[in-house]
């Protein structure tokens, strides 16, 4: 059994790593709220303008939007959203565990080819792929530092014009999509080309018939860079939200197993000090025994 002063030690520091991870969590709680707003508030207006945009351009040709244009997927460009810090969970190891399932399964033979090429929204991606002598492009690690729409559409821009000078034939986005502060799920959705509505001839949206002013094209032209932009901002939102909801779940699971811990410990101080009072005990017992023998 340990010593008294180990144990006290063991307990100081286990009660000092508790107020850690509750001010941890504390924190996260506080920003999850805000992330929680950007994301729900977005989240419908990028849905719907995906939606319409999709049942338009599924009546256009591919030659009437260059981000519409279907090509043999020989080189891949694959967006990593994770988070600049760990302590949350299996959050980013989710993300790319996914990104690199993802990678294996669907384009194995571009990554033997040394045509894949991954955009890294965040510290750990950036750094598990640099490590791996992945052809990450450029630095994304300060974007959450001013997470806005104009930041964010700076990398979409960058990503747009590499796809329109055919660097990249198909750009796929792999993210935590945001649930609840308990529940996060791994999203891969394509980015471009732009996916199109699947025409189905018993489902009602393919018979939404829309009043398009000037005209369709110039419409479906003007929104399609904007689509793409909203979508990975949406995407970099929900990754931003999940974040902070794992990460409080985790120091919420860290606090409770300090607690348990700090209750062993306890437990075993006490056995530990009762069993050097009993031994001082019976050393004076003894002791008086012989004395008066």
């Amino acid at each position: 059994m340990a010593n008294l002063k180990e144990v006290r030690n063991r307990i100081a520091s286990v009660k000092s790593t508790q107020q850690i991870t509750k001010a941890m969590k504390m924190v996260s709680a506080a920003k999850l709220k805000r992330a929680t707003d950007a994301i729900v508030q977005l989240r419908p207006y990028a849905n719907k303008l995906n939606d319409i945009l999709s049942n338009l351009s599924a009546s256009l040709e591919d030659g009437s939007s260059p981000f519409l244009q279907e090509r043999e997927p020989n080189k891949v460009l694959v967006v990593v959203v994770t988070s600049n810090r760990g302590l949350a969970g299996a959050f980013n190891a989710n993300a790319i565990k996914a990104a690199n399932l993802l990678i294996s399964d669907k384009y194995s033979k571009q990554l033997q080819a040394g045509n894949v090429s991954i955009v890294a929204i965040g510290k750990k991606s950036q750094e598990f792929y640099a490590r791996r002598k992945y052809n990450v492009i450029g630095n994304n690690n300060e974007i959450f530092s001013a997470l806005t729409f104009d930041n964010v559409s700076l990398i979409t821009e960058a990503i747009m014009a590499g796809f329109l000078k055919g660097e990249y034939d198909r750009v796929e986005i792999v993210y935590n999509h945001f649930k609840n502060a308990a529940m996060q799920f791994i999203n891969v959705e394509q980015l471009l080309p732009v996916p199109k509505a699947e025409k189905k001839a018993d489902a009602k949206t393919s018979n939404i018939d829309y009043i398009l002013e000037p005209s369709q094209e110039e419409i479906v032209e003007q929104l399609i860079p904007k689509n793409i932009k909203i979508q990975l901002y949406r995407a970099v939102l929900d990754s931003h939200a999940s974040e902070h909801g794992a990460r409080m779940t985790a120091m919420d699971k860290a606090t409770e197993n300090a607690g348990d811990l700090l209750n062993a410990l306890k437990l075993s101080y006490n056995q530990a000090r009762q069993a050097a009072i009993t031994t001082e005990l019976s050393e004076i017992v003894s002791g008086a025994a012989a004395l008066s023998a």
